[in-house]
């Protein structure tokens, strides 16, 4: 059976690198999480005082770009794949509050995007792959043969990243959660390169009153649906 790229793209927080897990693990395919790519490189730029509140180093990233190595792993505990930086396991680090304030702007600047998005396109030469992200439809696959957009009102995502959050031991307010996420968004939807838009053909996905069973099974059946007629 033929091979697709399946895109998934949408706000902060709408569970997009949980369904595309599940999804990659039932169809056999490889998993590529390029917010944890992004999330890599701002660590990296925290690691090294390039990113702060209220400044960014954006030269002096750039210049150190070619130090940045990433790739990923996969974990035989959790059954997915880990994200490394340079030779370390960086997956519970990228995840933290204080790397999502930086993020965003961190992906505003093209140097990094173009880095990262040649990476991913020669991840996925041999297709079989789900990507998330930003701009995986519009900029990266824009011609994969599944696109989806996935959304949820700020208020349902950020209680979900607060509980994740908190699961995880770290102590945070879900005021500054949902200050986060808007944040977040404002930033994605009006940055000048590769802005956060919704593909011409993607099929949009509000899981705002979703189960998560409701909606891997929503997108499972899209896939196959989409690898049916690819084939």
């Amino acid at each position: 059976m033929k091979k697709i790229i399946i895109a998934i793209d949408g706000f902060s927080s709408t569970g997009k690198s949980t369904v595309a897990k599940q999804l990659a693990k039932a169809l056999g395919y490889v998993y590529i999480d390029t917010g944890a790519m992004y999330r890599a490189v701002t660590l990296f730029a925290m690691n090294h005082n390039l990113v702060g509140q209220g400044y960014l180093r954006e030269k002096e990233l750039e210049e150190k770009l070619s130090e940045i190595q990433i790739h990923f792993k996969l974990n035989p505990t959790t059954d997915v794949a880990d994200v490394y930086l340079n030779g370390e396991n960086v997956e519970r680090k990228v995840r933290t509050l204080e790397v999502s304030q930086y993020v965003s702007p961190i992906a505003t600047v093209s140097a990094v995007r173009r880095k990262l998005v040649e990476q991913q396109q020669k991840m996925g030469e041999e297709k079989g792959i789900v990507m998330d992200g930003r701009d995986i439809g519009t900029v990266v696959f824009p011609k994969a043969e599944l696109k989806l957009f996935m959304t949820a009102s700020a208020e349902k995502r950020a209680r979900r990243r607060h509980d994740e959050l908190l699961e995880r031991g770290e102590h945070v307010s879900y005021e500054d959660v949902l200050e986060n996420v808007v944040t977040r968004d404002k930033i994605d939807v009006s940055r000048e390169d590769s802005p956060l838009v919704k593909a011409e053909s993607a099929i949009e996905i509000d899981n705002s009153n979703l189960t998560l069973q409701e909606q891997f099974d929503k997108i499972l059946s899209l896939s196959k649906k989409s690898i049916s007629e690819a084939s």
